[in-house]
């Protein structure tokens, strides 16, 4: 698997690398970061040939957008492709997620409507110190559908119209919702995150197919289902929490399936979702770029097929889940 190679999202001009970071990382998440070691995991991403970066307001609230996009400055060009997201409005002063480690002190305040996506939009182009972004998705509207359906989509789709933005979607951690925008909206794309991983065959059965038939990508993100699939452990966080013991028994089991292949359990997670024809690219989370280094290295790994073999055969792949 080439990090670097470009695949077109959907039906739009946007193309994004196969590899794309996941930069909420460089806002905080979990473990402050400093400017110099935000600035640096870009360099080395881009060095490695990465042209795809995600970020968002909610990530350290604004400071993971002012650093990529200070990173990034003078790197514009038609091979690169920055997305960001709309949902959440800062207010100066709040108090930020905790989950983000030295953010900015501003808090992260639902508004799914369309003056709201507008200001969101307009405020993130001002942190990333640009005058366009190449896609802007919706994010986490899990319990504001509505407004999001009559307020943030018809916002972005007039800025795609209008050329603000080049592609629009939803990005969220489940698949239901997914679904009811594909079915009733006109996207470009969606960001997955956690539901079709090594893991969770969530998107499988309805989502991926109805996104091939309607020609929307797929942007896999969390593949390491917040860091369960980082180790072969067992431990760690599945869904941002900690994972259930019969989890971990998982992970285990398919650890020891790839160490009898020789191939690390991390490999296998960046490269599974590639099986389905749905998938452009996969987002994957660094904070430094020794982790960049890793992770593109375990990317273009080559996997023997004996281990997708050996995963189907003792159950631990997504039922009907197709391999790379």
């Amino acid at each position: 698997m080439d990090a670097a190679a470009a695949i077109r999202i959907g039906n739009t001009g946007v193309t994004v690398t196969r590899f794309g970071l996941g930069c909420a990382p460089l806002g905080g998440m979990y473990e402050a970061v400093t400017d110099e070691q935000a600035r640096a995991t870009v360099d080395r991403a881009w060095e490695l040939g990465v042209r795809y970066f995600d970020t968002a307001p909610l990530y350290g609230s604004g400071l993971s957008e002012e650093r990529v996009g200070s990173a990034l400055r003078g790197r514009a060009g038609d091979e690169l492709a920055v997305s960001t997201k709309v949902g959440r409005l800062l207010e100066k002063g709040g108090s930020a997620d905790p989950i983000f480690e030295g953010a900015r002190a501003a808090a992260a305040v639902f508004d799914f409507s369309y003056d709201g996506a507008l200001r969101s939009l307009e405020s993130s182009l001002e942190r990333l110190g640009l005058d366009r972004v190449d896609i802007a998705l919706i994010h986490d509207p899990d319990d504001h559908y509505d407004e999001a359906v009559a307020g943030a989509y018809p916002a972005l789709a007039q800025l795609r119209d209008e050329g603000v933005v080049r592609a629009i979607g939803v990005g969220m951690n489940q698949t239901e919702l997914l679904v009811r925008f594909a079915r009733e909206t006109d996207v470009d794309c969606f960001l997955v995150a956690g539901r079709y991983t090594l893991l969770d065959g969530g998107a499988l059965a309805e989502l991926l197919p109805l996104c091939v038939e309607r020609g929307i990508a797929v942007i896999a993100g969390g593949v390491f289902n917040s860091g369960i699939l980082a180790s072969g452990d067992g431990n760690g966080r599945f869904d941002y929490r900690p994972a259930a013991p019969e989890l971990g028994a998982r992970v285990r089991r398919i650890a020891a399936a790839c160490a009898r292949w020789e191939v690390p359990l991390q490999a296998a997670a960046l490269q599974f979702p590639f099986g389905h024809p749905a998938v452009a690219c996969v987002l994957v989370g660094c904070r430094s770029p020794a982790e960049v280094s890793d992770d593109v290295r375990l990317f273009e790994l080559e996997l023997p097929s004996g281990l997708w073999d050996e995963l189907r055969a003792e159950d631990l792949l997504p039922d009907g889940a197709p391999v790379p």
